[in-house]
């Protein structure tokens, strides 16, 4: 019996020797981000300061509201920081002059359009994806984004995934005529833009 106990504890050892490079990695607490929750506090608020979804949030820490000195989970962003600038030139240049929740819808869509089969799989390929974006087009894209547009993105990250923001289109019905737009289902209508999917 001794023998086999031996023998078993080389053989689980083996690798090792055989591949002494190879690590193991998992993922500790020290690589988690807490947030203790502070009086007032809302999954909203907390998703706004860290870019991430209400509902990634609710989810993570299986619940749906905030206790004032409770810690939270709070986890990676999906998104990196180059693709929320990218996003935010992008409202920046469609929606220059259109109400705040104008720039959140404009950014929804893009996101919304990650999620779709029917879109690339990227927020930078969702915008550079031929003659979408009239800004990419013209240049105005490469323009700094102003820090209400960069809000907004924050606003749309917050709100991913909820019912309220299905919209994969929007244009404005005083500067383009469509017969394709006009089509589509009308999601919401803010400012001079209407939303669609």
């Amino acid at each position: 019996m001794k023998k086999i106990f031996i023998l078993t504890a080389l053989f689980a050892m083996l690798p090792l020797f055989l591949f002494p490079n190879n690590k193991i990695f998992a993922k500790t607490l020290e690589s988690v981000k807490i947030y203790k929750a502070e009086t007032g506090d809302s999954f909203h608020e907390i998703g706004m300061e860290n870019g991430v979804s209400e509902l990634e949030l609710q989810k993570i820490n299986d619940q749906t509201y905030v206790e004032s000195g409770e810690k939270l989970i709070i986890p990676e962003s999906t998104i990196t920081n180059e693709e929320k600038e990218l996003l935010a030139r992008l409202v920046t240049a469609e929606a220059k002059g259109e109400p705040y929740e104008g720039k959140v819808e404009v950014a929804a869509v893009v996101l919304n359009r990650v999620e779709h089969e029917q879109y690339p799989d990227t927020i930078e390929e969702v915008i550079y994806q031929q003659r979408q974006f009239e800004p990419v087009e013209n240049g105005t894209i490469n323009q700094p984004a102003t820090p209400e547009a960069t809000q907004a993105v924050n606003e749309a990250l917050v709100e991913q995934g909820k019912e309220n923001s299905q919209s994969l289109n929007f244009y404005n019905p005083d500067i383009v005529e469509s017969k394709w737009h006009e089509s589509k289902t009308v999601t919401a209508v803010i400012g001079n833009h209407v939303f669609t999917k």
